[in-house]
């Protein structure tokens, strides 16, 4: 591993290969995962809109595999990176874009509202920045126990600016809740760049004003997520408060299925597809002698067929009854 930076090498030696191997594999299915949504979206299979984070597969992973079952996330718009790399299955995410019966969410919710408490997922969000205010609910709730588990809150860019976030940053500090902020700073808030509606040049810097730890990361490189989240997470378990995470990523495809694109120059976006994250981690592997190319090739396979699976699983699954209308809408 001489080749590896410092930050690389302890990552990948507190992990192991196993995990790295599944870190991989987490990155290819929630990248084959998007493909699949928006080919199914293109045939008409899928209504409403969606929100893909093709691009941003290090940020979601670097800080999911670090995570253990009886922690906790809220997620975004833009969550469904999220859901899978803290265990929701692709099949039941396919079945509830399709407003199957079998979905997560039983069809009601859609693209972007996934939620399975069953396995600390409690919910991605449409709303920018209402994951947050939950998440500290549920860090709270953590800390009042006594647990020893935390609350991983990932938002975007656009979010910093909302209410919600300042709120949520400041309450979190004053009780030293076990709540890891993540910031996917994917550039733009819709069509808006962050530098023109941020004061800010780093939106890790606002940690400052809540006496937490801010740190900024490149977010296309796994180890240096899991480096910067590891420690977060440590932190937290030890209940010695927040940490604001900012991870400079970017998304290859537009805001939503309606998105233009036109606010981007082709050539940025082909500048920052060369900086692949899923390419990127694989080369540090094969260099560090953790993988070869015939794992990788089985692992896209293993991958490949899972989506594929999971699709067809979605189309064959029954719509809801027209008499449960009103069902699972509302606790009992």
């Amino acid at each position: 591993m001489e080749n590896l930076t410092t930050k690389a090498t302890f990552v990948y030696e507190l992990l192991g290969k196993a995990k790295l191997h599944n870190a991989l594999r987490q990155m290819h299915l929630i990248r084959l995962f998007e493909e699949g949504a928006e080919q199914s979206y293109m045939k008409g299979l899928v209504h409403g809109t969606m929100h893909l984070s093709i691009g941003q597969e290090a940020s979601a992973v670097g800080v999911g595999i670090l995570l253990e079952k009886e922690d906790y996330i809220t997620s975004t718009h833009r969550g469904h990176g999220h859901c899978i790399t803290k265990g929701a299955e692709p099949k039941y995410m396919f079945a509830e874009f399709f407003g199957k019966d079998t979905g997560y969410c039983r069809g009601r919710g859609g693209s972007m509202h996934i939620a399975d408490v069953s396995s600390g997922n409690l919910g991605a969000n449409g709303i920018v920045g209402g994951g947050m205010p939950i998440a500290v609910g549920a860090a709270l709730a953590l800390k009042q126990q006594k647990k020893k588990n935390v609350v991983v809150c990932f938002f975007g860019d656009g979010a910093n600016n909302e209410g919600a976030f300042h709120e949520s940053l400041n309450m979190a500090a004053i009780w030293k809740l076990p709540v890891i902020f993540v910031c996917e700073n994917n550039q733009y808030g819709m069509s808006t760049s962050v530098e023109r509606s941020t004061a800010v040049k780093r939106i890790a810097q606002r940690a400052q004003a809540y006496d937490m730890p801010g740190v900024t990361v490149d977010g296309n490189i796994f180890s240096e997520v899991a480096s910067a989240a590891n420690e977060a997470i440590e932190r937290a378990r030890n209940g010695e408060g927040p940490t604001l995470i900012e991870c400079l990523t970017y998304r290859h495809r537009g805001h939503s299925k309606s998105d233009r694109n036109r606010y981007r120059t082709k050539e940025e976006i082909e500048n920052w597809m060369k900086r692949d994250p899923i390419g990127l981690f694989e080369q540090d592997l094969l260099e560090a002698g953790l993988i070869n190319e015939s794992d990788i090739e089985a692992i896209v396979k293993s991958a490949e067929q899972e989506i594929e699976e999971g699709i067809q699983f979605a189309k064959d699954s029954p719509a809801p009854e027209l008499s449960s209308l009103t069902s699972f809408v509302y606790t009992n």
